[in-house]
């Protein structure tokens, strides 16, 4: 699904066939989670394929790395200029990127790493969640408590936590998990943040215990722009109650619409939602389209 025998990887320095990207068994990030990873999106514009702000990722990336330890000997027009490289090489214009850093060299100690590595990867990739509305549920796990970790960074141990939730949640026969802060008030999902839709404003948990999606920014700047009001604010699941509509945001899952949480069940039908209407703007926003008048 990922790769073939064509495909190419770029692995500390050298762009090398994806097969033989590969990493030692005594690799610290492999035995501890202790690896950053960015997911980024590339679309076929008719300006040719535009990777999606690109730079606010990698700023982001270098961000994570600092937050635990972890060095990355390359800029943000240098990784930028890498994932040009490796779409064109693969023959890739709408596709994922992954860039992750890790330490390759074994060590089995609980102390930062002195030298780092990059991988990054290319892959075509549909929509995370797919196309239709999800059921969600309430995950019995929470959010990782942002004084254990540094919740802002997208280290890629944090990510047990999503799945384990989204697992659970698939198992009892949802699409999806929502996870509550420590404190009980809805944080997010296991790989996408949380909207939804009341009396015709938007509301989304605030910085604490989320990953501040780069998509969550862009669909508040977006929603302002068309003069709908967001709040960024704490808010439990008994808040839901009454809501007209909700949705999902995510570089992976783009932005998709929700039709319930647990006996929660929207008003809306999600084309008629704000939701669906600013999901519209952002696909015009990332493939150069404009919207219909």
């Amino acid at each position: 699904m990922y790769f073939t025998s064509n495909t190419v990887a770029f692995l500390d320095g050298e762009f090398v066939p994806a097969s033989e990207a590969t990493c030692g068994a005594y690799a610290q990030s492999l035995h501890y989670g202790y690896a950053v990873f960015e997911g980024i999106r590339a679309y076929n514009t008719p300006q040719g394929s535009q990777i999606f702000k690109a730079r606010e990722h990698y700023e982001r990336f270098h961000y994570s790395c600092q937050a635990i330890g972890l060095p990355l000997n390359y800029s943000v027009e240098e990784l930028t200029q890498i994932s040009y490289q490796l779409l064109e090489k693969n023959g890739l214009t709408d596709a994922y990127i992954r860039p992750l850093a890790y330490a390759a060299t074994p060590n089995m100690s609980l102390k930062h790493a002195t030298t780092g590595n990059l991988l990054m990867a290319v892959w075509e990739w549909g929509k995370y969640l797919g196309d239709q509305s999800l059921r969600l549920t309430i995950s019995p796990y929470e959010r990782p408590n942002p004084k254990a970790v540094p919740i802002e960074a997208k280290v890629a141990g944090h990510y047990v936590n999503s799945i384990i939730a989204s697992s659970e949640a698939k198992g009892r026969g949802y699409d999806e998990a929502l996870l509550l802060d420590m404190n009980g008030y809805v944080a997010e999902g296991p790989g996408a943040n949380f909207f939804f839709e009341k009396n015709g404003e938007l509301y989304t948990a605030p910085a604490g215990s989320i990953l501040r999606g780069i998509t969550r920014n862009t669909i508040i700047d977006l929603a302002r722009e068309a003069g709908i009001t967001v709040h960024e604010q704490f808010f439990t699941p008994a808040e839901l109650q009454g809501a007209e509509g909700a949705f999902m945001t995510g570089t992976a899952a783009e932005v998709i619409g929700v039709s319930s949480v647990d006996e929660v069940v929207f008003e809306k039908p999600y084309a008629e939602t704000l939701g669906a209407q600013l999901a519209s703007r952002y696909h015009a926003l990332v493939t150069g389209v404009l919207v219909p008048a």
